[in-house]
């Protein structure tokens, strides 16, 4: 197991993208920011398909956690363009808990 954060844009070598499916939703908000940016950062801002989930927290502990559109564009806004690409419902809820949707988002170079 490695630590992402101590990665760099050196060691990774060229990125043409990312897929994002279970990284981003697996931290807990105070990571979140410095997630986005490191990924960014050492990728030289390639583009990324991310997968979310959005359902009440409350009603279930993560992750994966709750992750809005908004937050998205909080958190990637002032570097990429976020285009919704999928919104669909979680066939029988998440973790069979409670109802929730996924989301797939293309975030471009802005």
């Amino acid at each position: 197991m490695g630590d992402i954060f101590a990665l760099t844009a050196e060691t990774l070598g060229p990125v043409d993208a990312v897929y994002d499916r279970a990284a981003l939703v697996a931290l807990p908000d105070g990571l979140r920011g410095r997630y986005a940016a490191h990924v960014a950062a050492i990728t030289h801002s390639a583009p990324q398909l991310l997968v979310t989930f959005q359902y009440d927290q409350t009603a279930m502990d993560g992750p994966p956690f709750s992750l809005s559109e908004a937050e998205v564009r909080t958190r990637y806004g002032a570097v990429y363009e976020v285009s919704v690409l999928a919104d669909e419902d979680v066939p029988g809820g998440l973790k069979g808990v409670c109802p929730a949707t996924e989301k797939a988002l293309l975030l471009t170079p802005s």
